[in-house]
């Protein structure tokens, strides 16, 4: 029998201090009239604290027998280093870890040059499905805009950029297939989750990380496996995601390597309302393209994040979960990136 998922998901405390919050916070939060007055979710009836946080953990529940969720989280990481560069800004070093028996994960680690001593914030940055797209990342491929974890090492964070399983095989169907041939009853996403949760481990075990300053970034695949982290990994304090498709029916949800086309079926009862309400109140920013060909967010987002602000209200907290809209369809501009980093330096760098 497969090992299941060990939970660390633990009762969120109602403090969130920030030495500085983003100066366009009002301008991302304010969700549009017409969806405060039309709205309505799966949170809608909690009126309380306490209400939600028993709620919570039937949620938590419902889920994890839904994903049917493994990890390994006391397995040795029998980390390698592959291959170390020392860049203008940063270390840049080639790993391989242990996810579970049998299968192990590359991933770039990138550190910044400086005091070994000193206690940095951390992020883990998944990559989207383009061409190249785990090297682009880190710089070792062309479109500068989407070297995220360059820009970010730059602002002082440690960044670890696992590669997602699906290129472990020759198709995304027969990768998610051999991950979850020892896993019967799971799902793709499930084995995301729990990959992401030991990129967590891994930034942990790195001795110039602060284990209460650790954020997640993804766009496209990477934004849905943002979104997933936060939602059940309390150790992510914040988190940005670019144009995953906040809601079940705004993307390839249905494919087999996210939750399958049992998300199709009349009876499914789960929405990503619930994992919005699950990182309330930790910050989250979504960034969507609207109008463009392939958009997976934009204005119809809001419901989903409004759901997430209505919890973070009864922790008493101000509301930190919000959209940009920037209008570019599915991509990620240098200013699209601004924000992301602004973002992260201001709730993962800049927690007291």
């Amino acid at each position: 029998m497969p090992r299941r998922f060990s939970w660390v998901i633990v009762l969120l405390s109602a403090s969130y201090a920030f030495a500085d919050e983003v100066s366009w916070l009002t301008d991302v939060t304010t969700v549009p009239e017409h969806v405060v007055q039309q709205h309505a979710s799966p949170v809608d009836e909690v009126e309380s604290l306490q209400q939600w946080q028993q709620q919570r953990a039937e949620v938590e529940t419902a889920w994890k027998e839904f994903l049917g969720v493994y990890a390994n989280s006391d397995l040795p990481l029998k980390l390698e280093v592959i291959k170390r560069e020392e860049l203008d800004d940063c270390t840049r070093t080639l790993i391989r870890y242990q996810a579970e028996p049998g299968r192990m994960v590359r991933a770039y680690l990138l550190a910044p040059l400086g005091d070994k001593n000193a206690k940095l914030p951390a992020i883990v940055a998944f990559h989207g499905t383009n061409a190249g797209t785990f090297n682009k990342l880190v710089g070792l491929d062309a479109e500068p805009a989407r070297h995220m974890g360059l820009r970010l090492v730059k602002e002082g964070f440690v960044v670890l950029c696992p590669e997602n399983f699906l290129w472990e095989g020759s198709s995304y169907k027969g990768s998610t297939e051999a991950a979850l041939k020892n896993h019967p009853g799971s799902k793709g996403m499930a084995v995301m989750l729990a990959d992401g949760m030991r990129a967590v481990d891994v930034l942990l075990a790195q001795p110039n990380v602060d284990p209460q300053r650790i954020g997640a970034y993804g766009h496209s695949l990477g934004a849905k496996e943002t979104l997933y982290l936060t939602a059940f990994d309390d150790r992510v304090c914040a988190g940005v995601a670019s144009e995953g498709g906040v809601e079940i029916g705004f993307s390839n949800w249905n494919a087999i390597w996210y939750l399958s086309d049992a998300v199709d079926k009349k009876d499914f009862a789960r929405s990503h309302h619930e994992l919005f309400a699950l990182i309330a109140p930790r910050p989250f920013l979504v960034l969507g393209g609207e109008e463009g060909r392939g958009c997976a967010d934009g204005e119809r987002s809001w419901p989903t994040i409004l759901s997430g602000q209505k919890i973070a209200k009864l922790y008493g907290e101000p509301i930190r979960q919000g959209l940009v809209n920037h209008g570019e369809g599915h991509s990620l501009s240098m200013e699209s990136g601004d924000k992301v980093l602004a973002w992260l330096n201001a709730y993962v760098a800049n927690q007291d």
